[in-house]
């Protein structure tokens, strides 16, 4: 029988880090990562043959659950017409045409390969659109890895960023001010100062990058009013909430008409592909027709776009969806509150549609400094606990959790009696 603590010895002489994204690695848990077989429905089995309640869902994609039939079905007849061909196909406008539909803010769209690459080219449009260079993100928000956007918070935030990864310029880092999420005084500060200079806000309107953190209705009405006011666009960075928190994404939710939307995630249906878009006012700055370039050989790859299609397409044929999976998630943050209650725990629990997140935390969690609060050495013990009894879950305190369609009353009830086993072997 294969074993995942050879594989991930095999993988340590060949991968950096053995592994191919940072957040799969469980050393932050205090552990090694379990290598997966297979996804079917709400669960996944390892290579050794434990089958796991998957709340990860590949990071959010994975809203219908693990190879769902039409989306399969979808992704095989594509395969067999080809893999990619390099040019336009129709595909690609009907989905253009799905998102367009449930999302009026995104009239037109480029898709992309990733949501790292959608964020840099929203960037990039942007600064092109307005002829300005620096951008405002918000601290704990994540927007992929591209250099401008891989800056923490320096010493003063309306003069002075740093990065918070080598390898990235300091002269990078200094177009782009961090600010702290939920506190629409320090916007309000920022733009004071630099307004005249700022292309572009980029937020995740539901913070999922330091745990899934609410928006105050403050910093929402910031988020209106300020950067029009200045002439600079509004990026909401949706790759996380776009038809995760409904249709129509956290935009809709709270009333949000953003300059830019950055989408990636359930729009692929589990394959990679992410998109950027907004009025043709704005997009026509995008080469060919206008001077802003971005390219990509694999853009609008066939299979991912028909797995994408089938998923919104199931998406919105079922009123219902997004309720049901509201109320298992309620279910579910109750369910664990009492738990973790029973055992004198300090936990604070968010949730929004069918994501969620436990802090180890006194909360309330409303940005990243409180966020950074929590306690790490508990929620690794939670983590090893709920991964010895069958529950997979992100191996970092600041991630967030999902539930998909293939979730059942049944199955949420299975994993509230398995966290009750696994928090009394944790913390007795």
């Amino acid at each position: 029988m294969t074993d995942s603590k050879l594989l991930h010895q095999e993988a340590l002489a060949l991968i950096p880090g053995g592994v191919n994204s940072p957040v799969r690695d469980c050393q932050a848990v205090g552990t090694q990562p379990k290598f997966v077989a297979l996804g079917q429905g709400a669960y996944i089995w390892d290579v050794e043959g434990q089958k796991y309640i998957d709340f990860v869902g590949s990071w959010g994609p994975l809203i219908l659950g693990h190879a769902y039939p039409t989306v399969v079905e979808a992704i095989i007849k594509a395969a067999q017409k080809g893999s990619t061909y390099g040019a336009p196909t129709e595909g690609e406008t009907r989905l253009a045409e799905l998102i367009k539909l449930h999302m009026p803010n995104v009239p037109t769209v480029r898709l992309v390969s990733s949501g790292t690459e959608a964020a840099m080219s929203a960037i990039r449009l942007a600064r092109g659109f307005t002829g300005r260079e620096k951008i405002v993100k918000f601290a704990g928000c994540y927007h992929g890895h591209a250099d401008s956007l891989l800056v923490a918070a320096g010493s003063g935030l309306t003069t002075l960023s740093l990065p918070s990864s080598l390898g990235v310029p300091k002269s990078l880092a200094a177009l782009t001010i961090v600010a702290p999420y939920n506190d629409p005084e320090s916007l309000k500060k920022i733009f004071e100062a630099e307004g005249q200079n700022i292309a572009a806000v980029i937020v995740e309107l539901i913070a999922g990058n330091m745990g899934l953190v609410l928006p105050s209705p403050d910093f929402i009405a910031a988020l209106k009013t300020l950067p029009k006011a200045h002439g600079a666009l509004l990026i909401a960075d949706e790759v996380i909430t776009g038809f995760r928190v409904g249709l129509g994404g956290a935009q809709e939710l709270y009333g949000l008409k953003p300059d830019l939307t950055v989408l990636g995630k359930i729009i692929g249906g589990g394959l990679p592909l992410a998109a950027f878009g907004g009025p043709q006012e704005i997009t026509s700055f995008l080469a060919p027709q206008g001077g802003v370039y971005q390219a990509g050989t694999l853009s609008g790859n066939p299979l991912a776009v028909a797995a994408g299609i089938a998923t919104l397409e199931t998406l919105a044929a079922n009123p219902n969806i997004y309720s049901q999976m509201a109320s298992l998630t309620e279910t579910w943050t109750n369910g664990l509150t009492k738990i973790f209650k029973d055992h004198n725990l300090s936990t604070f629990l968010t949730s929004k549609g069918s994501a969620s997140t436990v802090f180890f935390n006194q909360g309330p969690v409303y940005n990243l400094e409180t966020a950074l609060k929590s306690d790490l050495k508990a929620y690794g013990a939670y983590y090893r606990a709920m991964r010895d009894q069958g529950i997979w879950l992100p191996p970092s305190q600041f991630e967030t959790t999902f539930l998909s369609t293939a979730f059942t009353p049944k199955i949420v009830n299975a994993a509230l009696e398995i966290a009750a086993l696994a928090v009394k072997k944790a913390f007795s």
